[in-house]
């Protein structure tokens, strides 16, 4: 199962279509399995699991035109083209990805993985348990970016890349590049951070606090083991994802999208005095949470969010982010949005500063853009444009090797 929605609500602008040259086309899932016990930060392990991929363009006789894609929380392995398994589904950064786009699979083979405990296809709560034959439920273990990122180096093992040439992400997207500069720095050349921190502010654990106690206090909950009762939370994931959602737009674009408008005038007056759906904004809203509700997992987003709370690589450096950072052996992009009150550039700027201290090779842009923190998903010409000269100067030190034929995984 895969889903065109983003990491953070907002579809692409520049959707695909068969016919669009510039689009990867028809893309497959592919499906690798691990038998390699997986070791987990919270001391549990994972015996076997399966992960979920896809690939555009072709990898080089050396294997170093690879460019690593890292989701945020409810995106996918499917970053372009569109599903063989669903045509209407676009991949979620389709307008980044493609022939002559700015990472170009004209130059480069990218790779999408959906990261453990996802619900589009990788191992995770809603995935039958070996040991008892029934969903894991509750019972799967926490994850941290930390664990994803060692999931994500078994595939580039299985792909043979020893080193990639980008590796990059937004939002979560961008802890999981950042975290792979640090635990394995040989294996990557550029780390690509947009849109994101080195760690949540107590407003942002905040937020996600209250969209977890919103859905385990569903009455359909059943303390995570709702597979067994044949139901899903439905009303609690639909209001996290409400909470979510309003994080994710600025002000400015929630006032020019919807301002106050009434969808009709009340009979007889101007108020309802009621609670129904009477405002443009609420109806948008409570769209979208409905919509999430039909195609997300519950415990996936307990398990996820839970996972940006824990992130923070400069725990083990007595908060000293440049200590945390100073193994990197990567060059850096960073790209933060002036309206991004999520992950506001302030954090991003917190990182360029730590890189700085310790001398390493660092690109900062910070895009003066309305759309608050879902800009990175959008087609905005002076984000693409940084982000097509960074991969072109990348392009530049891939050697002109002759193509293979496409990585059969």
């Amino acid at each position: 199962m895969t889903s065109s929605s983003s990491s953070s609500g907002a579809a692409p602008q520049n959707q695909a279509s068969a016919n669009d040259v510039r689009s990867v086309g028809v893309v497959h899932t592919q499906f690798l399995q691990f038998n390699e016990p997986l070791a987990l930060a919270s001391g549990h392990t994972l015996n076997e699991y399966e992960l979920a991929i896809e690939t555009y363009g072709k990898l080089n006789a050396d294997a170093s035109n690879a460019v690593l894609i890292c989701h945020a929380l409810n995106a996918s392995h499917h970053v372009a083209g569109i599903s063989a398994e669903n045509p209407d589904d676009i991949g979620w950064w389709d307008n980044m990805v493609g022939p002559g786009k700015p990472v170009d699979t004209d130059v480069f083979f990218v790779i999408g993985i959906n990261n453990l405990g996802s619900c589009f296809g990788s191992t995770g709560p809603a995935s039958i348990r070996p040991e008892t034959g029934q969903p894991w439920g509750a019972d799967f273990p926490v994850l941290t970016v930390e664990d994803w990122v060692a999931a994500q180096a078994r595939v580039a093992d299985r792909l043979g890349i020893e080193r990639f040439a980008a590796v990059m992400g937004g939002s979560l997207g961008g802890m999981q590049a950042l975290s792979w500069s640090i635990i394995l720095p040989h294996r990557v050349a550029h780390c690509v951070v947009i849109a994101s921190t080195p760690r949540l502010s107590a407003q942002n654990i905040a937020f996600n606090e209250v969209a977890r106690r919103a859905i385990i206090t569903d009455p359909q909950f059943h303390g995570g083991h709702y597979y067994a009762h044949n139901t899903v939370p439905k009303h609690g994931l639909s209001v996290a994802r409400m909470v979510g959602h309003i994080t994710y737009l600025s002000d400015d674009d929630m006032a020019e999208k919807f301002g106050r408008t009434q969808r009709e005038p009340a009979a007889g007056g101007d108020y309802h005095y009621g609670y129904g759906v009477e405002f443009e904004v609420e109806s948008y809203l409570r769209y979208q949470g409905e919509k999430f509700s039909r195609y997300f997992d519950a415990n996936t987003y307990l398990l996820i969010t839970r996972a940006l709370d824990y992130f923070d690589p400069a725990r083990e450096t007595d908060g000293d982010l440049a200590r945390a950072l100073n193994p990197a052996k990567a060059d850096y992009l960073l790209v933060s949005f002036t309206t991004d009150w999520r992950f506001a550039p302030e954090r991003s700027r917190e990182i360029v500063r730590a890189l700085l201290q310790n001398g390493q090779p660092v690109t900062y842009a910070e895009i003066d853009a309305p759309h608050g923190h879902d800009a990175f998903l959008l087609d905005d010409s002076r984000y693409h444009g940084v982000m097509r000269a960074y991969f072109s100067r990348i392009a530049t030190t891939i050697p002109n090797a002759s193509i293979s034929n496409e990585v059969s995984a």
